[in-house]
């Protein structure tokens, strides 16, 4: 099968990946990208896609998103993964409350999947005395 994407490292992001695969820096999900551009590089071993497959026990599909993502996206993103501009779900406390809610709990007046509403909290902290 031909390489839509061909992958070809630079002295300087090659000696990088192979930091972070000899240290193991990182999470396992970025050494294993790590590895995967190492063995595809042109300039270098120019391993297939079978064969990194077999090697690190990853998908072909992965390996082809990898030096889809250098390509497109650039080698910082393509080794750190994407940043996520919001996060996944959105917060149903705020961190005031939060802890207010965590401090009950722990004392053993409430319990933990009990939901509490600022209305909720201001009602409470209204009516303790300090």
């Amino acid at each position: 099968m031909v390489k839509k994407y061909i992958v070809r490292l630079s002295d300087e992001e090659r000696t990088l990946l192979e930091d972070v695969v000899k240290k193991l820096k990182g999470s396992s999900q970025k050494v294993i990208r790590a590895q995967i551009l190492l063995k595809s590089d042109a300039n270098g071993p120019n391993w297939t896609d079978e064969k990194i497959v077999e090697a690190f026990g990853c998908r072909r599909q992965t390996v082809e998103g990898v030096r889809e993502r250098l390509v497109t996206e650039g080698f910082e993103t393509v080794l750190n993964g994407k940043q996520r501009c919001n996060p996944p779900r959105a917060k149903l406390l705020s961190g005031e409350i939060n802890c207010y809610a965590a401090g009950y709990s722990t004392c053993g007046l409430w319990k933990l999947d009990v939901k509490i509403t600022a209305k909720q909290y201001d009602r409470v902290r209204d009516s303790r005395s300090y």
